[in-house]
């Protein structure tokens, strides 16, 4: 039932948008020239009137106050989807620019609106003092965080360091796209297809990775060892080799590999590849990479070991003297 509703009240399609706007304009013009005088003259009466102090409300005045908000609030959502559309259009500027245009359009459209209602419905803008004095103090109490949301989605906006289709990864451990933008949060979708709305501050006050913020090309770290007796200098050369023969691993920076340490159980090493764009994962690259090196290692006889320890048995000559010595 409420979907019948909002389909009548708010069609989606366009030619009836106009049309009910058509009709609430010329039912407005019928009653500003005196075609509702009939009813005028029945409802704006004492017998029809709310009256609260000095404030009187006739059931007259609420009805053309009514048609007047709604005639607003159709003109506005019409001009709100012709702006987003057009904005939307500009393809020639980035998907962050366009999401800042359109929220800073919005926000002006809003505020023109709720003038234009006011000055309609008669109210006094210095009546509004009192309000607004009120709505800062629970702005500052109750409504700090919704407020601070706010606050940190324009920031945002504005600096364009997070736009729709950007790989971030989060102090919470959360890695997913930038999906959407809103004045309360920002939705993100994780490597694992979760959705989470992640609130605007979070991304002011905390630390946020955005792997695509200029270039989506990214560096992958490799670490690996082979035993003492395997001959390093080969090791290194085919590490580097099963880099450079992937496909999606960048020649500039070309690959490199250090030899990291003198482990216990092994010499490491450790490799550092670019890949074009991490938004085609860094996982699979760096796996695929893993298995040409095993394969490489196996058919050079290079061998990677595991942690293993040297237990020397005294023999029992060894023991007695040990024990005639105490």
């Amino acid at each position: 039932m409420n979907k019948i509703w909002t389909a009548m009240l708010l069609p989606k399609a366009a030619y009836a948008k106009w049309l009910v706007l058509a009709a609430l304009i010329g039912l407005a013009w019928l009653w500003a020239h005196g075609h509702f005088d009939v009813a005028q003259k029945y409802l704006d009466t004492e017998r029809f009137t709310f009256i609260f102090g000095d404030f009187k409300l006739s059931a007259y005045n609420a009805l053309k106050s009514v048609l007047f908000v709604i005639i607003i609030g159709w003109v506005t959502s019409i001009i709100l989807e012709t702006v987003n559309n057009r904005i939307a259009a500009l393809k020639k500027v980035d998907v962050g620019s366009r999401a800042l245009l359109q929220k800073i359009l919005q926000i002006i459209i809003y505020i023109l609106a709720f003038l234009i209602t006011l000055n309609i419905l008669g109210i006094d803008l210095t009546s509004l003092t009192v309000l607004s004095g009120a709505l800062g103090i629970g702005i500052g109490f109750g409504l700090q965080k919704i407020a601070a949301n706010f606050i940190s989605g324009m920031i945002l906006l504005f600096e364009r360091s997070l736009k729709p289709g950007d790989l971030i990864e989060l102090e919470g451990g959360i890695t997913g796209y930038v999906r959407h933008s809103s004045s309360r949060a920002t939705l993100i979708e994780t490597i694992d297809g979760k959705e989470v709305l992640v609130p605007n501050e979070e991304f002011i006050v905390k630390q946020v990775i955005n792997w695509t913020l200029n270039n989506p090309s990214a560096r992958v770290t490799i670490t690996l060892g082979v035993s003492y007796g395997s001959d390093i200098e080969k090791a290194r050369a085919l590490i580097l080799e099963a880099a450079n023969a992937h496909p999606r691993c960048v020649t500039a920076p070309e690959p490199t590999c250090f030899l990291d340490n003198f482990g216990d159980n092994s010499v490491d090493f450790i490799a550092y590849f670019w890949v074009d764009d991490i938004n085609q994962g860094f996982r699979n690259i760096k796996s695929e990479i893993l298995f040409s090196i095993w394969h490489k290692f196996k058919e050079h006889n290079i061998e990677i070991p595991f942690p293993q320890r040297d237990l020397h048995i005294k023999t029992p000559s060894d023991l007695s003297a040990l024990i005639e010595q105490r």
